[in-house]
């Protein structure tokens, strides 16, 4: 009965986002109920293996008690401290010198947020008043990537490259505009890791040239491609694109909040690639969903001109909720188990898990196995020389992420047929395992599917 009472307070009162809410509706919540570990439990008792960490961000796992406690003794301590008026506390004094030390290079100035979108959304104004300090307020064109995702606030979802994400809501805006994706997978200059830097970095230098190379203020880029469908560019990739940036004078913005806090393996993906951004956003990982909060890092170079810019005024951009100090101690001791351990066992975990998808390449539907670490995706096609997707009649969002949820595993179905994974870094050998028994039988079940059937004719 409490099941039922709460699906029916949720069809009247609750929005959802992302969702067709007609169909959501129809189709009612499932509602978590409690979760340890790696899986999580509904309210009905089934109890699934998140192969997704939430929304890729329960990077540490559920139900550590160092967490709760660290937010419980915070909260009795000092439950809030505001940011203004020259105040702080010291959770988020410390946690803001931890990321700065742990950072690439110079990114030694953090700014908290409540999460990604809106650390994009902060990028976006700092840049604005770097270019004013420095006297070139006529640069304010932005860049970014086509399937790339940066947050779903008014200006993030423009810089966002995802239909959805635009349609509707009057986006994007004539100063964001985009460069095509690298996905090595479908790239019309083919695999080649060469042709897809090449033809990037000819796509990026062609953009700002049209633009006029004096008004690009900056350029927004996911070390790996999340929302888009998990698309993992050739290694050099990334570390081409920045130089490109630095040689324009184009401020750099890597996009973290996915990729953070050991999804990739390191602590920041940006390692890779050996790159400094001027800036880079993070969320998510960071207090690995436990509570709200995201941060970002501001390189030396770009604090410093914003700071003298500025002089004795106030920079006037603020959150409420900035610094929070419940999120802070929860992000460090979030940071001492990530030391402590899960790093080393996700980056034996990614390998484990990258090993079992890559052995589905054999399965009639399996297109494409790609990823890096604990972050992975499998494309499915009906024609693996021709690459076609499933067919839309197939559905595969609704019914694969449905039979996953039947067969105890949680994943990302996305509408084109790509299967997200990012499942938390304490994975254990068999539960690493178990995701990938669960996937070979959701394919095989999507294989009987009489639409799927028939394309495959």
């Amino acid at each position: 009965m409490l099941a039922n009472s709460l699906i029916e307070l949720d069809r009247a009162h609750l929005i959802h986002p992302v969702a067709s809410y007609r169909g959501h509706e129809k189709l009612g919540v499932r509602v978590l109920k409690s979760a340890k570990g790696a899986t999580v439990t509904d309210a009905t008792g089934h109890q699934l293996i998140d192969g997704f960490a939430g929304l890729w961000c329960v990077n540490a796992g559920y139900g550590h008690e160092s967490i709760v406690e660290a937010a419980a003794r915070q909260m009795r301590e000092l439950p809030y401290a505001t940011g203004y008026f020259d105040l702080g506390s010291e959770a988020a004094i410390r946690l803001a010198a931890e990321l700065a030390d742990r950072a690439p290079g110079d990114l030694n100035h953090v700014y908290f947020t409540l999460g990604g979108s809106d650390a994009i959304d902060s990028t976006v104004r700092f840049v604005r008043y770097y270019w004013h300090a420095k006297g070139s307020p006529e640069r304010d064109q932005f860049i970014s990537i086509e399937q790339g995702y940066h947050g779903s606030s008014t200006v993030g979802a423009g810089l966002t490259a995802l239909p959805s994400f635009h349609a509707g809501f009057g986006v994007p805006f004539d100063w964001q505009h985009k460069i095509p994706s690298p996905y090595p997978y479908r790239n019309p200059v083919g695999s080649d890791p060469d042709a897809i830097i090449a033809a990037s970095l000819a796509a990026l230098k062609e953009k700002i040239e049209a633009i006029g190379a004096d008004r690009v203020a900056a350029f927004y880029a996911e070390p790996i491609q999340g929302s888009g469908g998990v698309i993992v560019p050739p290694a050099g990739w990334l570390k081409a694109i920045r130089e490109l940036c630095r040689q324009y004078g184009i401020l750099f913005i890597a996009d973290e909040v996915i990729t953070g806090f050991g999804r990739t393996g390191p602590l920041f993906a940006c390692a890779h690639d050996e790159i400094v951004p001027d800036f880079m956003t993070t969320a998510k990982g960071l207090t690995s969903g436990y509570v709200p909060m995201g941060a970002m890092l501001m390189a030396d170079h770009v604090y410093d001109v914003i700071a003298d810019g500025a002089g004795a005024a106030a920079v006037g951009h603020g959150y409420t909720y900035s610094a929070h100090p419940v999120s802070a101690a929860v992000g460090l001791a979030v940071l001492k188990l990530y030391e402590g351990g899960l790093l080393e066992n996700g980056v034996k975990a990614g390998r484990r898990l990258m090993a079992g998808l890559e052995s589905l390449r054999d399965h009639p539907l399996v297109g494409d196995v790609r990823g890096r670490g604990m972050l992975a995706a499998v494309e499915l096609v009906v024609d693996k020389a021709r690459k076609t997707p499933l067919p839309a009649a197939a559905a595969p969002a609704r019914r694969i992420f449905d039979r996953a949820w039947e067969n105890g595993l949680v994943i990302r179905a996305f509408a084109q047929g790509v299967l997200g994974y990012a499942p938390p870094l304490c994975c254990t050998e068999g539960e690493i395992d178990q995701i990938v028994e669960r996937t070979r039988k959701t394919l095989d079940e999507t294989l009987e599917d009489p639409d799927v059937r028939q394309a495959l004719a």
